[in-house]
């Protein structure tokens, strides 16, 4: 049988770091200290450090980690938040748990990431300012509190226009970077990472992530002294103390020993891992170009660490499904089209996500997540390439009618339309 190309090999990643790993977890048996403790905060130093953040507060997951920040920022019942489409249901999940509702921007064609001149026509045409100069949702009469940019796949959102529309508008930024860590971004001629330009960002530790735990963990980052403050007594039922609990929204949100031994044990190889990453995302630009496909585009002012290779053709699942017959695994990616409608409270915001999200239905029929996993070997890597030239190569008949079938709010999406096999 043919070895498998897997979408993600983490038993070869932690061969890499298994000694420490182990010996880490060793000690904290011998010690039986697994709630908090050093290991905690030492990885919550390491991370911020690595960001050039002034503080991290560890957690249970991603979604807590962006419900946390909405929270001690204030967000609550009766605002709301601009996020795109495109995106996990956590991100949404996280909005509705403060009370809060999701308004939805749609993003820009090529790079999947909110699109700015989008989102500025929002705040001009679907919003006002009240007397006291808060901006009113006018559809639902909501305060329009914050905007969550997601930096997709990896992939930063464009943050300079972002930053100054937020300044125009007396807005503040929760990053959803739980797909980007490393991912950096170039403004004012330095490259900054993500999750050091808003007020908060929230960050994953999911095992198949670029920076991954054994298990659930996560971590929310601020430069804000008193909003990291307000976190940590969240994340602890409220606590500022034991038995004492300052606040009433508190949660069981604690990111423990174990896994964060593991964290900082993989911080040390993240950069190393990342440059695979893009290596291997190079490789496959290269051996991909000139298919009747829509390749992962990376801007000027961005650094792409390829949490996700996504590809899109217009027959996406059957091309997923003959690589599946030759043992090449990848995922078909759907995140616009589904659970928005599931969640009672969006239903307020049901007639925008027909409105605003056309670009998004329709990468979400397109976008395939191919395996992009840096510890696999160049044949295995060459391999995924020649079986995916050779089955776009005989489908192209079928790729004749792209320009027609591709177009949105009348633009083409110019990556489809200008790719032909070679």
């Amino acid at each position: 049988m043919i070895d498998p190309v897997h979408f993600v090999d983490l038993r070869a990643q932690h061969e890499e770091v298994r000694n420490e790993i182990e010996s880490a977890i060793s000690d904290l048996i011998d010690q039986s200290r697994f709630i908090g403790g050093d290991p905690v905060s030492n990885f919550e130093r390491e991370f911020a450090d690595y960001l050039g953040v002034k503080h991290a507060v560890g957690c249970g997951n991603g979604t807590d980690a962006l419900w946390l920040a909405m929270v001690a920022a204030g967000i609550g019942a009766g605002d709301a938040v601009i996020i795109q489409p495109n995106t996990f249901i956590a991100s949404v999940e996280a909005i509705t748990r403060t009370g809060a509702h999701s308004l939805f921007v749609d993003i820009d064609l090529d790079l999947a990431t909110l699109d700015i001149r989008a989102l500025r026509s929002f705040l001009e045409e679907q919003c006002h300012r009240n007397d006291q100069g808060d901006v009113i949702h006018t559809a639902t009469e909501r305060k329009v509190a914050a905007i969550m940019p997601v930096h997709l796949y990896g992939l930063p959102t464009d943050m300079a226009p972002l930053m100054q529309l937020v300044e125009d508008y007396s807005l503040f930024i929760i990053e959803d970077a739980c797909q980007a860590h490393g991912a950096e971004y170039k403004i004012n001629g330095n490259w900054k990472k993500m999750g050091t330009f808003g007020l908060a960002a929230g960050f994953s530790f999911y095992p198949g992530k670029n920076l991954g735990a054994m298990g659930d963990a996560g971590a929310v980052v601020t430069d804000d002294p008193e909003l990291a403050e307000k976190m940590r007594w969240l994340r602890t039922h409220g606590s500022s103390e034991k038995y004492v609990h300052p606040l009433s929204q508190g949660w069981n949100s604690r990111l423990d020993s174990i896994q964060a031994a593991v964290l900082s044990a993989k911080l040390k190889k993240l950069d190393h891992w990342n440059g695979l990453r893009r290596q291997a995302a190079e490789h496959y630009r290269n051996a991909l170009a000139g298919l009747p496909l829509s390749l992962p585009i990376e801007p000027e002012y961005a650094k792409h660490v390829y949490h996700l290779y996504v590809i899109r053709h217009l027959e996406r699942d059957r091309i997923q499904k003959e690589l599946g017959t030759r043992n090449i695994h990848g995922i078909a990616l759907s995140h616009s089209r589904a659970q928005t409608r599931r969640i009672p409270s969006l239903e307020f915001t049901s007639w925008q996500l027909s409105k605003y999200r056309k670009i998004c239905q329709n990468i979400a029929f397109t976008a395939h997540a191919s395996s992009i996993n840096p510890r696999a070997d160049r044949t295995r890597s060459r391999r995924f390439g020649r079986n995916l030239v050779k089955i776009c190569v005989e489908s192209a008949p079928l790729s004749v009618g792209i320009t027609g079938l591709w177009q949105v709010n009348g633009r083409n999406d110019t990556n489809l339309r200008r790719a032909r096999p070679v």
